[in-house]
């Protein structure tokens, strides 16, 4: 599809399948919308869904800094889900934490609502979790990178986290590159991820949300991610929780059939 201006953002969409539910997918940091292709073709037959690139992203404009990424992302997701409204939003990563911020900003829009490893480490570090010093200090590591100007091990850093256990050398040169280019956009994810800037853990805010919620994690996951979900899942009122056996953070992408089945289940009993 061609851009258009969503949220205000000259943004790339695409869409998958031809079922009858309306859903929507969100992908995390780094990706695109191709992510959801093995995805998509599990769902295909009970959706049709809309994916789109985030700002800085695939063939959506370059971000060029100005707002607040998840609050612009958020715009984006709910100028979608508009279309065909209530959709089902699926959302990984830092794609889950702006599914979440929809579904709580706009309830009216929101199904029902997946998430895949929500990075939102706001969650866990304000419950003390214990996973939360390492975290911590791995956001350290990356800010001093940037701070330095050093986006060869900015970007070395965070595949090592949170590139599913792919080695950083195992990237063609040019996606490396590219990489490197976009750690100025993964910096600007702090505030929501770290300092819950859309306000989520506010009192009774995630107590309020009535929508059915499917939190999914891998079994080789980064250890703060279970205590992510968990953090989320004693507050909100219709959560759930599931575990894609062998599957660490991209299990999107590397567990498909896997996560999709689980979202199929999910579906048919919300």
């Amino acid at each position: 599809m061609p851009r258009g201006a969503f949220g205000g953002f000259p943004t790339y969409w695409t869409t998958f399948g031809q079922g009858p539910r309306a859903a929507l997918m969100i992908h995390c940091s780094l990706a695109e919308t191709a992510i959801w292709g093995g995805m998509a073709r599990e769902l295909s037959g009970a959706a049709t869904m809309i994916a789109f690139d985030q700002p800085g992203h695939g063939r959506s404009a370059d971000w060029d800094g100005r707002g607040e990424l998840s609050a612009i992302c958020t715009d984006i997701a709910a100028d979608f889900a508009e279309r065909d409204a209530p959709m089902d939003v699926i959302g990984h990563s830092f794609g889950g934490v702006i599914a979440l911020r929809l579904a709580m900003t706009r309830p009216d829009l929101v199904r029902s609502l997946v998430m895949i490893e929500p990075v939102f480490f706001a969650a866990a570090l304000r419950d003390g979790a214990a996973t939360g010093v390492e975290q911590v200090e791995e956001m350290a590591a990356f800010e001093a990178a940037m701070q330095t100007g050093d986006l060869d091990a900015a970007a070395r850093g965070f595949i090592s986290a949170w590139g599913g256990g792919r080695p950083w050398d195992s990237f063609a040169p040019e996606a490396q590159a590219r990489i490197r280019a976009q750690m100025p956009v993964i910096a600007s994810t702090r505030p929501a991820l770290y300092d819950d800037a859309g306000g989520l853990l506010a009192p009774g805010a995630l107590e309020a949300l009535q929508t059915p919620v499917l939190l999914l994690e891998g079994s080789e996951a980064p250890d703060i991610i279970p205590a992510i979900n968990g953090a989320l899942a004693a507050r909100l009122p219709n959560a759930r929780r599931g575990v894609i056996g062998g599957a660490g953070h991209m299990s999107v992408a590397t567990h498909s059939a896997q996560v999709g089945a689980e979202v199929l289940r999910f579906w048919r009993e919300t």
